[in-house]
């Protein structure tokens, strides 16, 4: 069925809006479509697919449209909304728009410029090419230039895997196993899970792979004291909670009270009652101080750059710049060296981000290893073989989505002395 002439123009207004990268691209959509409710689902997922196809794929369209008629934005749109729907979806193009898209349709975009083709700023894929290699490089671009899939987490507090598979079945959804996370599943395409008794009752939540791993791998136990240092809206907290049998006690500590507020439903929901959310004004907090070496297990998702995430949020490839980086990575030693106050002798400390920059990860932890002789690096091979989970990793944890399928993720344990 033919889309309406509107689609093009609703399209082009809130991509002009995006790409002024002043905001995150889903809450600008969020806010463009609650203030345009005539737009109905479909076409709301269409200008989404759009967008997102996109940003994932500026450098190559910005290049296309260099040749063709019209205003620029408008040959943007124009092939976002081809390569979401075809061109034969759409109303209001002209014969000798269709004509330009047929020829930019046959183009072979694997013999277009290493940078182009990566679709990467180019301080980025100079950074990635110095440190991997072309090639890695090439094919990271690649994963991270698709949707990513749908995971699941399935909450044992209320469900076994089992249970959701064929709960999932009978709506009709089809998952699977993933090969890593013990409670993850994958869906097959993108169905609405909001409606879903499983989703309600809180037996399954929306988490990738890898950041579910990266709860796994804080080895939390029954009864003991567990802090989550950089909690958000809690995706990692309610994971870790599961995971200690909804026993002990488990802190979420978050300076951004909006985000501790979304974590409160979700809680409520999954049934936990050792989740405890605790706002701090910064990470020196007396609230911190108050724990100082009486925790068992820390877990500080620092916050980063997000570049491990562009499948999901490719406009912040184009929002992220080197200054900024540099500017967080003091802030993230910071954060590490007063999480380890709180963890007690013989406890853990876990340092992760979704990214896959040296300055992010492993140059962190030496600094903080260079500054605290109290604590070594537990090799993650050890880690992982503690948790039985079938990785095959070095010191560290690192995730790449064209190699494991998740997000892009890293990952240290480090252990205090006794």
């Amino acid at each position: 069925m033919r889309l309406p002439p509107a689609i093009i123009p609703h399209t082009e207004e809130v991509l002009r809006e995006i790409l002024r990268f002043t905001a995150p691209a889903d809450s600008t959509l969020s806010r463009y479509f609650r203030e345009h409710p005539k737009l109905g689902s479909r076409e709301r997922g269409v200008i989404a697919e759009a967008i997102y196809g996109l940003l994932r794929n500026k450098a190559v369209y910005t290049n296309f449209t260099e040749s063709g008629v019209g205003a620029i934005m408008r040959r943007m749109t124009l092939l976002g909304l081809t390569d979401a729907v075809g061109a034969d979806s759409l109303g209001g193009v002209s014969e000798e728009e269709l004509e330009w898209l047929s020829r930019i349709g046959q183009i072979d975009r694997e013999q277009l410029p290493p940078l182009m083709r990566s679709n990467l700023p180019q301080w980025l894929f100079d950074k990635l090419v110095a440190r991997h290699g072309e090639e890695f490089v090439l094919k990271l671009a690649a994963a991270l230039n698709q949707p990513a899939p749908l995971d699941l987490r399935v909450n044992t507090v209320k469900a076994t895997r089992e249970d959701v598979i064929t709960a999932l079945a009978a709506a009709p959804i089809l998952c699977e196993p993933t090969p890593y996370a013990q409670n993850c599943l994958r869906v097959v395409k993108k169905p609405s899970l909001q409606n879903l008794p499983s989703f309600k009752e809180g037996a399954i939540e929306v988490q990738d792979e890898g950041s579910q791993l990266l709860a796994q791998i804080v080895g939390a136990k029954r009864s003991e004291m567990v802090v989550d240092f950089c909690a958000g809206a809690g995706g990692k907290t309610l994971a870790l909670g599961a995971i200690m049998r909804n026993t002990g006690r488990l802190y979420a500590f978050d300076i951004s009270e909006k985000r501790l507020a979304k974590l409160k439903p979700r809680v409520a929901r999954s049934g936990l009652s050792n989740v405890h959310p605790v706002l701090i004004a910064h990470e020196n907090d007396a609230k911190v101080k108050r724990l100082a070496g009486k925790v068992d297990r820390v877990l500080v998702d620092a916050p980063c750059s997000g570049l491990g995430t562009l499948r999901r949020n490719p406009d912040v490839k184009w929002r992220q710049l080197p200054e900024a980086i540099a500017e967080m990575n003091v802030k993230q030693l910071s954060i590490l060296s007063s999480a380890a106050r709180l963890v007690k002798g013989g406890g853990r400390l876990v340092y992760g981000t979704c990214s896959f920059l040296d300055e992010e990860n492993e140059d962190i932890v030496t600094a903080f290893l260079a500054n605290h002789p109290d604590f070594s690096l537990v090799p993650m091979s050890q880690v992982l073989e503690e948790q039985k989970i079938p990785l095959e990793m070095g010191d560290y944890l690192k995730l790449m989505p064209h190699v494991h399928q998740t997000d892009g993720f890293f990952a240290a344990v480090l252990e205090r002395k006794k």
